[in-house]
């Protein structure tokens, strides 16, 4: 009897045919940024995402952004010239902080931010909870971010003299500034790529093991990225403040200066976020959640444009702006 219900458990009601499983088994999520709800054709997400990034690192114009924008504002906001006014003292020193930050919040890095939001705006009910929805994970980079930005300001205030940031050394090949500057955004950038792939199923996911234990340690891995901007960045009003940072020997100010000026450039982004939130009424939330794949796409596609342009801009076009090797240049850079 037993025998004859055993072989009558693998059938349907049809004699010979086998039965109906329930529905196909979904990979699960393995972290934040890994959903297991893939595109089923994903080299196009990384052929788009790379084409992205290598047209953003040609079209870049750093002169525009640097000063069109960024002095602009911080002029405005400072009400004085921002770069060419000396920083007096501490108090002085903390608002520049803050508004440079601002000034140069307009940055295509930035976008590995929106990556990392993107996975959570699912659907809530109600206009405050999709505020909140939002919120969380800005707290979540912030809190990778503070870390890294309070401790570089820090380890400027103690030996910032000595740092190849502080150095003022110009000549046609590497200097140690440069040198700095690209091996940070070549890290920053690789990671960012891994993301990438990772977040539409092209490799293994990277965090996996880490999520478990601590399911937002993906945000606060962004916010560290976000807060290692200020050990490669050469933008003149960041440089500026740290070169005041060194010569006042002060960790504690230098700490708090960095992160306020990670704060600042932060700040923009975290504020159109919610608007986002409170504007399109939930309608960008539930056009993700009615295909799960989007979701993926979308985080895969911001952190290979992201990541792409990082590595191509700071270290690819550099060495071609040196000789080193050739990339083809923007007729306005």
């Amino acid at each position: 009897m037993s025998t004859f219900a055993s072989g009558r458990s693998g059938r349907s009601g049809r004699s010979g045919t086998p039965a109906r499983h329930g529905p196909r088994h979904r990979p699960s999520r393995t972290s934040l940024f890994v959903t297991g709800d893939f595109p089923a054709r994903r080299w196009p997400t990384l052929l788009l995402g790379t084409a992205g990034g290598l047209l953003l690192a040609y079209a870049w114009n750093a002169k525009l952004v640097d000063d069109e924008i960024g002095f602009s504002s911080a002029d405005a906001l400072l009400g004085h010239d921002a770069h060419g006014t000396p920083i007096t003292g501490v108090l002085s020193g903390i608002l520049f902080a803050f508004v440079s930050g601002l000034a140069g919040s307009f940055t295509a890095c930035n976008i590995a931010a929106f990556g990392a939001v993107g996975p959570l705006v699912g659907q809530t009910p109600s206009r405050r909870g999709r505020l909140l929805h939002v919120a969380r994970p800005l707290g979540w980079i912030f809190a990778g971010m503070a870390p890294v930005s309070a401790a570089y300001g820090a380890l400027v205030g103690l030996a910032g003299t000595h740092m190849p940031q502080f150095s003022t050394a110009a000549g046609k090949g590497l200097t140690p500034r440069s040198i700095q500057s690209m091996a940070t955004f070549g890290l920053i950038g690789l990671v960012m790529v891994v993301l990438g792939l990772a977040a539409v199923g092209l490799i293994r996911d990277p965090l996996a093991a880490l999520s478990r234990r601590f399911p937002n340690a993906p945000l606060v891995l962004v916010g560290a990225l976000i807060g290692g901007f200020l050990i490669g960045r050469p933008y003149p009003l960041f440089r500026d403040l740290f070169r005041h940072a060194a010569n006042t020997h002060n960790p504690l100010y230098g700490a708090g200066a960095f992160l306020l000026q990670s704060i600042g450039n932060i700040a923009v982004m975290a504020l159109l976020f919610l608007l986002l939130a409170r504007g399109t009424g939930g309608r960008l939330q539930r056009r993700l959640a009615a295909d799960p794949t989007r979701i993926s796409i979308l985080t895969a596609a911001a952190f290979l444009v992201a990541g792409v342009f990082t590595l191509v801009y700071w270290d690819v076009r550099m060495l071609a702006r040196l000789g080193y090797l050739w990339f083809p240049p923007s007729p306005w850079g």
